[in-house]
Parts: structure tokens; C-alpha cells; sequence
């Protein structure tokens, strides 16, 4: 029976270097082309047998390895902490995986968490501890080898170096993991291979490629041969123009040829015929490659580009399944059907969300759930007259939003939405568009407070400065130090509890200010009051707030400095 090619995964934490050590193997620069350059998407690209035995010719002699694969298929992952989903997808189709360790940072949030799906999913993984070229004092060596650079280097780095593998050997003991260095490793069944690799210089990538075709066909045989059957799941739904809509997917198991009935998943599946397949050149990334191999046939695993009609509802995310034989499309069908894109509490006064894929909007729903901000609708495509009606009917304003993650938004979509009440904010960087939008609800709650503020009397604590009596009465005139709280033309000042009057002006260096706060010393006007009778030097002036001052101050207390916090409290009691 055939063997296909096993599938690779990259799963780690943000930015400690997924993509970048795949364009170091495929000498490609995906990575610069990613908004943010951090990784939205699953991506996938092929590296055939040849470019690993060039890469690793040395190293497979020395190990005695004879390269029997047709190639590795690597998927490239998010690392954000909000692709959960997206990984676990890609887990449960993959055969291998490389966990990426940046190897002077060590383990992360998004580290743990790819190493407990990993485990969840019981997918064999190596440790690429990449960065080594960062360790202070590693000289760059023209080798692909990492055993030929670490030769090389200086005893203080070799320990440096050791020490940094034993933090990771270490962190992966915690979850019941035996590891050591690839080198060092006594059985590869029990013990997981950690490779010390830099994707700048391109030390350890022999080593890396080596390994993961080892394992593969020492271990793996069974499982990446043919089952027979097709199946794959879509990567992205693309306009080509002179092809119209087609579709990246990733070929996970069995063939797909030309004139295959395609059936794709989603709540009502596409029944179609595959017209065209086209094959990315080796070592190019699908989800940027420009010039296509036209084939007859497609061999798992591999990505490739499916031409075909009828996929205006093709949705990414989404499995597909092939068959020659008309007889069995219904059972496909009910295979791949799918009744819901994803599971979330309906609040008839959250928001509106939209993106571009599944793993996308479950990401999204991830997000905003963990940020305790509700949803009331969460779909798929581009944002629609269906979107504007629903959000109109959202009653708290903070929460007609539409948070539209990967979709192009114009400006006539953008004014339509003014027209029903909708703001959208919009961003190919997933968690930049949660801060925007939690940005943006806080300036305007802040806003809508501080307008609030403004009408409100405050609460107060003065002291009548001696010697700074400037006119005893109608108006009395004299200085203060403001001790607490904001002092504000209209506030009603009390002594022991007795009432002298209301502030009307209050002035610094002689000009008319609006208000003073804590530390601040002013003259003010009070016209009921009355120097030597109701009010006398050295005095402590307080604020005469009613209930219903309190109140309304209590409502908006978060927003009070700590100084009127206090003495609210101290005036109005708990």
C-alpha cells in the first residue's frame, strides 16, 4: 500500500518563530507578508524528499536513514493564544508536529497550551528550540548542521546553551515528558527529540528534517498510509481571476482528481465537479504562491487548489470529501454536514460578529467571551443588509458594533451601518480588534461620564487661608487650599454642619477658573457668607451634597479621583 506524506504542524507561542523557521527551510519569506508578521491563518506548503535529503545528505548517512516519504507537508498555525480551535483542527489532521520554543524565552502561555493540545490530541511532537543564534557569544558557522556548528563553539556557550535545553527539559517534566537533546536521546519512543535550531543562519535544520522523516517512517507507517477515501478540509475560499471563486485545501488523506464530485460541509452542503487542480511549486506557501502546477490528479498529503463551480456558500474551515461514484454522494453529504459554525450564548444585547473562516470566528467568540463582552450574532462572509436589521435591534449602545475580523469593509458599508445605529470596527489582526473595540467603549463610557461630571456638584474639603481675607462680605472673598476633591463654582459649602452658602466665582492670579482640585489655592466669592460670623480663618469648609448627589456620584464612582472617592464616602457614608 502507498504512503503518503505525513503532516507536519507548527504549533508555540507568539512570535518565538513558527514561520520564520519554515521560510528558513523552504527559503521563503511568508513571514514578512502576515500582517503584524504574525500568522492569521493556517497555511500550508509542501517540501519534497529532495530538498530534506540536500538539506540533511551529511546527517542521514551518518544516521544511516534512507528517505522513503514522499515529502513532509508542513501546516503553519497562529500562535495567538485565540487559535485554540484553529490548532486543534490542525492537530487532529496531523501526524506530527514541531512544538517551537524560542530557546531564551522558554516556555509561554501559548506553549502550554499547544503542549496540552498536543497531548489531548496524543500527537508524536520535537522541540525546535529555535533563537540559538541570539545566545551570547554563538558563532555563526556555514553549516545546516547543528552538531557540526555546536563543535564549533566555545565551552561557555555549549553550557549556556545546555542550561537553556534544561529549562525546556525541565517544563515539559512537568506534563510527564522525558526529553533531551536529539543527540542524547536513547529512544525516540519514550523521550522527545529537542533540536537547537536558528532559522536565521539555518543551523539545525539538517538535524530538524532528519528527525521528523525518521520518525516518520520508523513510526508512523501504518497511519500515513492510503485509507482510500478523500478528505480534506478547506483553507481559504479565493477569487483568481480568468478562474473565478476557488478553493485552498489541504488534502489530508486519499486522491483527488479532475472531474471528482466534490462535496463540501457547511449547514447546507455544495454538491460540485472539480474542473482544475493546481499545485503550488514545492517549497512555496499556498496561501501566497502566485504560479500553479495545472495536474490531473492530486496525492495526499498536499495543498492544492480546487477549481470548480457553485462555491459562492464554500466557507473556510470547512471539510471536504471526493468520490468518482455518483451512488455515493448522500452519504457524504451527511458526512460533512455541518449544523452549527460554532456555539456561543446568545445575548439579544451583545454584539455582532464576523469573519472569514470557522477557525477565525471561533477565535473571535474565544476572545470576547474571556473579555466577558456578550454576543448576539456570530457568522461567517461578508457583513450583509441581514447584519444592519439585527444590530438595530440591539438596545445598549455600547454594543452595536459589528467586529468584523479578515473581511474587506468599504466605506458605503461603513455609512449604511451609520444609517441603523452600527459602528464596525474592522482589522486583520485578530486581537488588535478586540483592544480597538474595548478601546473605543472605554473613551466613550469615559466621555459619556466626564459630560456627567460636569453638572454634578462634587464633594469638597477647603481651608480659609489666614490672612488672605480680601472682602468680608456681599460677596465675602477670600483664599482656600482645596484638601480634597473639586472645587467648583455652585457647590454648597458647609461649617459643622451649618451652611454658608454657594460658591459663585472662583479665580487664580487674578482670571476666572471653572474649577480647582486637590493641592490648588484660589480666592472664591460666597454671597450668603459673612468673614467673622459664619466663616473665619483656618476654617474647614465641606461640600453640602443632597441624596440624590450622592447618589448619581456613586453611579459614576469608578470615575471619581481617589481623593473624591474618599471623601464621597466620608460625606454620604457607604
Amino acid at each position: 500500500m502507498e504512503i503518503r506524506s505525513p503532516i507536519v504542524i507548527t504549533v508555540g507561542h507568539v512570535d518565538h518563530g513558527k514561520t520564520t523557521l519554515l521560510d528558513s527551510i523552504r527559503g521563503t519569506t511568508v513571514t514578512k507578508l502576515e500582517p503584524g508578521e504574525l500568522t492569521q491563518h493556517i497555511g500550508a506548503s509542501f517540501v519534497p524528499k529532495k530538498v530534506i535529503e540536500d538539506l540533511s545528505k551529511e546527517l542521514l548517512e551518518k544516521m544511516k536513514i534512507s528517505i522513503e516519504i514522499p515529502g513532509l507537508l508542513f501546516i503553519d498555525t497562529p500562535g495567538h493564544a485565540a487559535f485554540v480551535s484553529m490548532r486543534e483542527k490542525g492537530c487532529n489532521i496531523a501526524d506530527l508536529a514541531i512544538l517551537v520554543v524560542d530557546i531564551n524565552e522558554g516556555f509561554q502561555e501559548q506553549t502550554h497550551e499547544s503542549l496540552r493540545i498536543l497531548k489531548e490530541y496524543k500527537v508524536p511532537f520535537v522541540i525546535a528550540a529555535t533563537k540559538i543564534d541570539r545566545i551570547v557569544g554563538w558563532k555563526k558557522q556555514n553549516t545546516t548542521s547543528f552538531l557540526e556548528s555546536i563543535s564549533k563553539q566555545n565551552e561557555k556557550v555549549i553550557e549556556e546553551l545546555d542550561k537553556k535545553i534544561y529549562m525546556i527539559v525541565s517544563s515539559l517534566a512537568e506534563y510527564g515528558f522525558d526529553s533531551e537533546r536529539f543527540d542524547r536521546v536513547i529512544d525516540f519512543t519514550k523521550q522527545i527529540a529537542i533540536v537547537p535550531v536558528s532559522s536565521i543562519t539555518k543551523e539545525g535544520i539538517a538535524e530538524l528534517l532528519a528527525i521528523l522523516a525518521g520518525l516518520a517512517q520508523k513510526f508512523l507507517k501504518e497511519k500515513i498510509k492510503y485509507s482510500g477515501k478523500t478528505k480534506g478540509i478547506i483553507l481559504e475560499v479565493k477569487e483568481v481571476r480568468g478562474l473565478g471563486l476557488t478553493l485552498d485545501v489541504i488534502l489530508y488523506d486519499g486522491k483527488l482528481a479532475r472531474e471528482d464530485y466534490l462535496i463540501i460541509g457547511g449547514k447546507e452542503p455544495i454538491v460540485t465537479k472539480v474542473k482544475a487542480l493546481l499545485l503550488p511549486r514545492p517549497l512555496q506557501e499556498i496561501r501566497v504562491e502566485k504560479k500553479f502546477i495545472n495536474v490531473d490528479e492530486a496525492n495526499a498529503a498536499i495543498g492544492v487548489k480546487v477549481v470548480a463551480q457553485n462555491l459562492e456558500k464554500a466557507t473556510a474551515g470547512m471539510p471536504i470529501r471526493a468520490t468518482k461514484n455518483e451512488k455515493e454522494i448522500p452519504k457524504l453529504v451527511e458526512e460533512v454536514k455541518i449544523e452549527k459554525y460554532v456555539e456561543f450564548e446568545k445575548d439579544p444585547n451583545g454584539v455582532i460578529i464576523k469573519a472569514d473562516t470557522v477557525g477565525s470566528l471561533e477565535a473571535l467568540v474565544k476572545l470576547l467571551k474571556e473579555a466577558n463582552i456578550p454576543i448576539r450574532k456570530a457568522d461567517i462572509g461578508c457583513i450583509n443588509r441581514e447584519d444592519f436589521i439585527e444590530g438595530e435591534l440591539i438596545q445598549d449602545k455600547y454594543r452595536k458594533v459589528i467586529l468584523a475580523f479578515n473581511i474587506k469593509v468599504d466605506e458605503q458599508t461603513i455609512n449604511e451601518a451609520k444609517n441603523f445605529g452600527l459602528k464596525i470596527f474592522s482589522s486583520n489582526v485578530i486581537y488588535r480588534l478586540i483592544d480597538e473595540y474595548k478601546r473605543w467603549m472605554e473613551e466613550e463610557k469615559r466621555r459619556e461620564i466626564e459630560t456627567k461630571l460636569e453638572v454634578l456638584p462634587r464633594p469638597v474639603k477647603i481651608r480659609v487661608i489666614p490672612g488672605a481675607i480680601f472682602r468680608n462680605s456681599k460677596p465675602a472673598i477670600f483664599g482656600v487650599d482645596v484638601l480634597e476633591g473639586t472645587l467648583k463654582p455652585g457647590i454648597i459649602l458647609k461649617r459643622d454642619e451649618k451652611v454658608i452658602g454657594k460658591v459663585k466665582e472662583i479665580q487664580s492670579e487674578g482670571r476666572t477658573i471653572p474649577k480647582a482640585i486637590k493641592g490648588e489655592r484660589v480666592a472664591i466669592s460666597i454671597e450668603e457668607a459673612v468673614v467673622g460670623r459664619n466663616v473665619f480663618e483656618n476654617d474647614i469648609l465641606i461640600s453640602e451634597l443632597s441624596k440624590e448627589d450622592i447618589e448619581k456620584l456613586k453611579e459614576v464612582f469608578d470615575y471619581l479621583r481617589e481623593d473624591e472617592k474618599k471623601l464621597l464616602i466620608e460625606i454620604g457614608g457607604n
